[in-house]
């Protein structure tokens, strides 16, 4: 499997990283005993970067995580978060991210992990997310504790004033990099250019890209929604569908390190590795982005984001 380095200095990681999500049941319920044998199918198959959180599960995923890797943590790369610690709760104060820290290695048991990311950054009061944040997570990498660094986050405009205000590895973005929505594309270019890499997370875009279609919380428009229903019927048209559509799209783009996909089952993540070897048909590709051209709004904001975000990034202008 084609493996791409984090930045200029972090780890290099698999194509394909296996996220964690699913053990927070947001896409349905599903089985952690599951769950965990899909994430030890995927490393078996070459898989070797491995994302998760502290709110994923209140905590659940990062133990799934540590029993996966027992016995073999050296040969994955391990990305954990901080700042949010359960689902839409966050604290970025510096003590309770080390803190937290703390409890996220003692769950993967481990003493370091590979990548440490700000959690959603835009939630957080951009004064401490740049004026403390940042500085803590260079100081945790110079103390061993993370190997490279970063932030995650939905809002492209933030996510830029982070890379901008100190020396990051990484930022993992999700939703935007898809036949839908090519927003992260410029982004992660400026970001390429810092040294700073970038990983996809979502490629389906949070089940819009699929052809079942979104969950019924799905913030995205009735347009764009209604899209997204269209684009599904011109790929089962073709033979194919919606979400390996977006997944070979993801694996197209040399400005991504890696494309995250979830740990459902084994023949989901057996879909987005045919995915990752087999390029998109250009035609239908063309077609499904006019599609998608046609929608006025093709993205959305994450409701209860800090607003003071839009006047930091106006500044840094």
């Amino acid at each position: 499997m084609e493996h791409r380095r984090l930045g200029e200095s972090g780890p290099e990681v698999s194509r394909l990283g296996l996220g964690t999500t699913s053990f927070m049941g947001i896409f349905g319920r599903r089985d952690p005993e599951d769950c965990l044998n899909t994430l030890l199918y995927g490393l078996d198959q070459g898989v070797n970067f491995v994302d998760t959180a502290p709110s994923y599960g209140d905590g659940l995923a990062e133990e799934m995580v540590g029993r996966a890797l027992r016995g073999r943590r050296d040969a994955f790369v391990v990305s954990t978060k901080a700042g949010c610690y359960t689902p839409e709760r966050f604290d970025f104060s510096p003590a309770r991210i080390r803190d937290g820290l703390e409890t996220s290695l003692r769950r993967l048991g481990t003493d370091h992990v590979d990548v440490l990311l700000a959690h959603d950054i835009e939630f957080g009061d951009p004064d401490r997310v740049i004026g403390e944040v940042l500085p803590l997570l260079e100081q945790l990498r110079a103390e061993g504790k993370a190997r490279a660094v970063g932030v995650s986050g939905l809002k492209l405009s933030a996510l830029t004033t982070a890379v901008r205000a100190a020396r990051l590895d990484v930022v993992l973005s999700y939703c935007r990099y898809g036949p839908h929505d090519r927003s992260l594309a410029p982004a992660a270019r400026d970001w390429a250019a810092r040294g700073t890499g970038t990983v996809l997370g979502s490629p389906a875009a949070m089940g819009l890209l699929t052809p079942k279609g979104p969950p019924s919380w799905h913030p995205a428009s009735a347009a764009l929604k209604d899209a997204a229903r269209r684009a599904a019927r011109l790929c089962a048209e073709a033979g194919t569908d919606l979400a390996f559509l977006a997944m070979q799209f993801a694996f197209a783009q040399d400005d991504l390190a890696c494309v995250l996909t979830g740990t459902g089952t084994e023949a989901h993540l057996d879909e987005n590795l045919r995915a990752m070897t087999t390029p998109p048909d250009p035609e239908l590709l063309a077609r499904i982005t006019a599609l998608f051209d046609e929608v006025a709004e093709n993205t959305w904001t994450n409701e209860g984001e800090n607003a003071s975000w839009d006047q930091r990034t106006a500044a840094a202008r």
